[in-house]
């Protein structure tokens, strides 16, 4: 079983999916926090279809753009008021170059962005047809937004630009000085782009197609074109299998508007660019199930290889953060981890779409998925943003908005300027105003001779003060012409200065872009050394713990056999032993048998020769008496015979064998589960505390400590261990033994011929002096012997053995 935030089942829409899914992203997308969301799957779990959708359903991404220019719709910027540039950061016109530079995108014979008012392709109206209307509540108002689309994929491990203008070439084998492939295979693909690192740590693809889009259908659009050059393949588990990971990343920036609430603030810290990635990872596969061959063999390898090395990284970052570790998580193993190594480093906030087939036939594969997908709910990588402060008042979009609509409305009213302000005067007019006044040139009488000498007065200084301000006027001009004719050469002179610095500095420009191509040049020759070291490190890293695990496996079991050699000496050292002890033995019975044997014979013989003397020796006279044989039959040889036992005889004293360590304290610890042996030998320790369970108290009291121990040997018969040690104190004020030696007790039933109880036997043998020893040997047959050790240590062991 794995657990997950959320299960959906095989019905679920992909409005639910959608809202618990993608449009938290969404949210955090627009105000200012990166985003990243993955489609995680075996090959044909529907991953693509996930992101996608389907005619009629649109799916995570058409419903993600929907969301965003719905919630940003009446606050977008114009085109090209938001610049990005080629660090992976953006900037900010104003109106003037902004119309400037849509009026030299018009005039440029490329094709231009898609306009959201032209007919919408009907391969795709339905997916991007979404009645949900959903968007962001609380949306910053007095804000500017601006959207921009890429799109690249992910193929064997290079990047291309799916919006790339340029004619989209096939891969190229990579080619030697002498015309010819290169045998190991490696290819290298002529338009294929690079990562780089910006001035914040994010890392960004080079060169990438970034399309600024105003609707969810102009963005679609451009998503579309890009979809239709992804490479898919057909395989025996997926008619239309991807070949590579899809990438689809959605910019937003945007800024605060002025005091006014008209224009951008034209301030590069205020402005604010999130990202938002939708990825569609392509599917894991089996060769061995998909049958793959050339191509698709390698691409599966490719796959698989980034994949793993997703997991790797999620592994490590894991084990970094549950077990405080500091291990390198290796990114640069492939350029999906590497793309997204900011995300993973805390930058954003990570979704994984687990896509699962409940195909039989994936059962395996769909188990190593989950139990990946359910590992990574354990990593957090998430982290709040800070946005910049531009300390304006909030709502000035919308208040300045109704002042100036107010102000409109009342104009319109008053017909006029308000408060009765007067027009502005001509230059014209305030000259003349500064002429001395006109009298009355009215003439009402014939004889009026005052009248016309006042007009001629007036008119002559009017005439002077003309002919002076023209004066004053053609010095002012020439004083001004002067000037102006020293200005234009000192203008002419900085002129020719400058142009000489201008060119001076364009050839330092053309040297330093000289340079820097050659260092761009360089970068991507030893980038891609790099990448072959590392790959090859790689392989030398794998190598080396293979090698390192063979030979702990090899040395544990020469160990493992080392130690079953000794084990098996020290056994066959013992039964050598053992056997060599026992052969001595029974040699000697049978020498000290055969010894007795012969004795008796002798013995036999000698008397029949001393009866024979007798008989040779004897006086002739005296005729010998033959004995009757009947005589002989009745009259029983006499032999020694056992004592019969006595009735009621006293007990036999029990022997006791002093212990050689005698003359100390000792501890006998016998526990009560002991049985008595009832032998004559038995273990004698004077001086010693008899206990039935070890404590400190009678450890202190003594030196040494004996521990009674039986069991039951092989044969039957009780075995007592006597197990000795030293007892020490330690640092803690308590009591230690130490083991020295082991003593072994074995009891052993006596085996041989039985005793003979009475003489009463009718027929003696023939050989009586020889039944005489023979029962001589029987009375003795149990004696007592003490020979060295076993296999636990010193010790003695008591048993008696038949002669």
């Amino acid at each position: 079983q794995y657990s997950f935030k959320e299960v959906f089942g095989t019905l679920v829409v992909q409005k639910e999916l959608f809202d618990v899914v993608a449009k938290p992203l969404v949210e955090d997308l627009i105000r200012g926090k990166n985003g990243l969301l993955f489609t995680y799957g075996v090959t044909g779990s529907g991953k693509t279809h996930t992101m996608t959708g389907s005619p009629g359903d649109g799916g995570l991404l058409p419903r993600c753009l929907d969301m965003i220019f719905n919630s940003i719709g009446p606050f977008q910027a114009k085109r090209f008021v938001f610049k990005l540039d080629d660090k992976n950061g953006v900037d900010v016109q104003c109106e003037v170059d902004a119309l400037l530079e849509r009026q030299k995108r018009d005039a440029m014979p490329v094709p231009k962005t898609p306009s959201g008012k032209r007919q919408i392709d009907p391969e795709f109206a339905d997916m991007i047809n979404v009645q949900d209307h959903c968007k962001v509540d609380e949306v910053d108002e007095d804000n500017v937004y601006s959207v921009f689309v890429s799109y690249i994929e992910i193929y064997n491990n290079y990047i291309y630009d799916l919006l790339e203008e340029a004619p989209f070439e096939p891969i190229k084998p990579k080619w030697n000085n002498c015309n010819t492939p290169v045998r190991n295979g490696d290819f290298i693909p002529p338009q294929s782009k690079i990562l780089r690192e910006d001035q914040n740590h994010n890392m960004y693809v080079t060169g990438c197609t970034e399309v600024e889009v105003k609707s969810t259908e102009e963005a679609f659009e451009v998503f579309w074109k890009g979809q239709k050059k992804r490479r898919i393949a057909n395989t025996q588990l997926n008619r239309e299998s991807s070949r590579s990971h899809s990438v689809f990343i959605i910019k937003l920036a945007q800024a605060p508007l002025d005091a006014d609430g008209d224009n951008v603030l034209q301030e590069k810290e205020q402005i604010t660019l999130s990202q938002l990635s939708l990825v569609d990872l392509a599917g894991s596969e089996r060769t061995n199930r998909t049958k793959a061959e050339g191509n698709r063999l390698r691409e599966a390898g490719n796959i698989n290889q980034s994949l793993m090395t997703l997991r790797t990284c999620i592994e490590v970052l894991r084990e970094n953060q549950m077990y405080g570790t500091n291990k390198m998580v290796p990114y640069r193993d492939s350029k999906l981890t590497h793309l997204f190594k900011n995300y993973f480093d805390g930058e954003g906030k990570v979704r994984m779409i687990v896509c699962v087939n409940p195909k039989a036939e994936d059962y395996e594969e769909s188990l190593q998925v989950m139990r990946f997908a359910e590992m990574t709910q354990e990593v957090e990588v998430a982290r709040p943003v800070d946005r910049p402060l531009c300390g304006l008042t909030p709502g000035r979009r919308f208040r300045n908005q109704a002042f100036r609509e107010e102000l409109a409305r009342k104009l319109e009213i008053r017909g006029g300027p308000i408060n009765g302000e007067t027009e502005e005067q001509s230059a014209s007019e305030i000259f003349l105003q500064n002429f001395p006044p006109l009298p009355s040139c009215e003439l009402l009488d014939v004889n009026d001779d005052q009248t016309l000498p006042k007009l001629i007065e007036v008119l002559e200084k009017r005439h002077k003060l003309r002919q002076m301000l023209s004066e004053e006027f053609a010095k002012n001009v020439l004083a001004f012409k002067t000037t102006l004719q020293e200005f234009d050469s000192s203008v002419v002179s900085k002129e020719n200065y400058i142009q000489g610095k201008l060119s001076e500095k364009e050839k330092t420009i053309a040297g330093q872009k000289m340079e820097l191509e050659r260092l761009e040049k360089k970068i991507k020759t030893l980038e891609y050394k790099i990448e072959i070291l590392e790959k090859t490190a790689t392989i030398y890293e794998e190598d080396k713990r293979n090698l390192q695990q063979e030979l702990e496996s090899k040395s544990q079991k020469l160990q493992r056999q080392a130690s079953d050699k000794r084990r098996l000496e020290a056994r066959l050292q013992g039964m050598v032993a053992e056997t060599t002890m026992k052969w001595e033995k029974e040699c000697e019975r049978r020498v000290a048998a055969k010894q007795l044997e012969m004795q008796n014979k002798l013995w036999v013989k000698d008397e029949k020769l001393k009866q024979l003397k007798a008989i040779v020796t004897e006086p002739k006279n005296e005729k010998p008496e033959r004995p009757s044989r009947e005589r002989d039959r009745e009259k029983p040889v006499q032999r020694s015979v056992s004592p019969s036992p006595v009735p009621n005889a006293p007990p036999v004293r029990l022997r006791h064998r002093r212990s050689r360590s005698a003359g100390e304290r000792w501890v006998d610890h016998k526990p009560p589960s002991n049985l008595p042996t009832d032998t004559v030998m038995q273990p004698h320790v004077p001086h010693a505390i008899t206990v039935a369970a070890a404590s400190e108290k009678a450890l202190a009291k003594c030196d040494k400590y004996m521990l009674t121990h039986q069991e039951l040997a092989s044969d039957g018969e009780i075995e007592t261990k006597l197990i000795k040690g030293d007892v020490f104190k330690t640092r803690g004020g308590g009591q230690a033994v130490q083991f020295t030696e082991i003593e072994t007790l074995k009891q052993e039933s006596p085996t041989g011929r039985k005793r003979r109880s009475s003489p009463s036997n009718p027929d003696p043998p023939e050989d009586a002096a020889d039944s005489e020893w023979t029962d001589v040997e029987t009375r003795c047959s149990v004696a007592v012997e003490m020979r060295a050790g076993s296999a636990l240590g010193p010790g003695y062991q008591h048993h008696a053995q038949p002669k």
